[in-house]
């Protein structure tokens, strides 16, 4: 069964949302990297990846545009077995694929309009436990 691992949050300041999340509830930070257009930087509860991104000023990309302007809930991600068997369905069922041809995670628009993207399993780590 697929299962949803994944919320992204477009942010205007990295950082101190970083510090929101981690003193007021407790979230860890598991790493941060540029992404094509964006900074990335993944949080976890132990359970769902918390991505807050940053996109780089004056970008025009489809991905940056996705969910609209400003802050907001920018995808959700669906961990997936086979991600070309899911794309191959989202197609059939008329979706339109946001993200580049040939990039993984594969970003489309839902119906309904909410932004979603396929990953594959084992794609966000989780904290280590405490012992």
């Amino acid at each position: 069964m697929s299962r949803i691992v994944h919320l992204a949050l477009k942010v205007e300041d990295l950082e101190r949302t970083t510090e929101f999340y981690e003193k007021v509830f407790g979230f860890k930070e598991m790493n941060t990297e540029k992404v094509r257009d964006h900074t990335s930087r993944h949080l976890s509860d132990g359970v769902i990846d918390v991505a807050l991104i940053k996109y780089d000023a004056g970008t025009q990309s489809a991905e940056s545009k996705a969910a609209g302007e400003g802050p907001c809930i920018h995808h959700f991600a669906v961990e997936v077995d086979s991600i070309a068997k899911a794309t191959k369905q989202v197609k059939a069922y008329g979706c339109e694929i946001i993200s580049d041809p040939g990039v993984i995670p594969v970003k489309f628009r839902a119906p309904g309009g909410t932004v979603c993207e396929l990953v594959p399993k084992g794609r966000y780590k989780k904290p280590a436990k405490k012992r």
